[in-house]
């Protein structure tokens, strides 16, 4: 019996992704990346882990010059993403049906909090999510299932009782590591990636009727 409905963030209750990767390439171009593509960020960089992306695509750099590269980069998230944010097609109305049906719920994500605290006050959900799981306040962030699991935890549910929505790689691969039947986002990845992966379902955004398969009426 569905007990909780478990989201991702960036990619998932909003299109952050082309913002995102925009800023990576410019961020990364001093660096050398000249030519980073659609196909390299979502290999690379959609929906990791900002210390484990930085390691990879900068050895170079020391721990100190690592940090500040990525708060630069999420500083400059946030002066382009303030007018730009919008919540994805059908969110209200799922939320509504959430609320309605008595559901537990909570945000999963690799954002940094600043980040995660920014988007949920700019989409207005901050009131909605009592329960925001932050990949780097816990040992391992997606896509280790860790995050997921310590969702789980503070809801006090069992994976099979919950439906996630994830749409990167990394995401996908924590919350099926974790046991949860998991619905793809095609926002960042085509349906066929996903697929790949091992969801159950693919959708363009929360208007799908497809989620009555789930459960879940919108």
């Amino acid at each position: 019996m569905l007990q909780a409905i478990l989201f991702d963030l960036d990619g998932t209750l909003a299109n952050t992704d082309p913002i995102h990767f925009g800023l990576w390439q410019t961020f990364l171009k001093d660096y050398g990346y000249d030519e980073i593509d659609l196909a390299f960020y979502q290999r690379h960089i959609s929906g990791g882990f900002n210390p484990d992306i930085v390691k990879a695509l900068l050895p170079q750099l020391s721990a100190a010059e690592g940090e500040k590269f990525s708060v630069d980069k999420e500083a400059a998230f946030r002066v382009v993403a303030a007018d730009q944010l919008h919540r994805l097609p059908g969110l209200d109305q799922l939320l509504a049906w959430i609320d309605q049906q008595g559901l537990k719920q909570a945000v999963v994500t690799n954002a940094p909090r600043t980040n995660a605290e920014f988007m949920l006050k700019t989409l207005n959900l901050w009131e909605t999510f009592e329960t925001v799981i932050i990949g780097e306040e816990l040992p391992l962030a997606k896509p280790d299932p860790m995050p997921y699991q310590e969702a789980l935890k503070r809801l006090k549910i069992a994976p099979e009782a919950a439906v996630v929505f994830e749409d990167s790689s990394s995401g996908v691969k924590a919350a099926i590591a974790a046991g949860i039947p998991t619905i793809g986002m095609a926002t960042t990845h085509s349906p066929e990636a996903l697929y790949e992966l091992g969801v159950k379902l693919v959708i363009e955004d929360f208007t799908d009727p497809r989620l009555l398969d789930f459960g879940i009426s919108v």
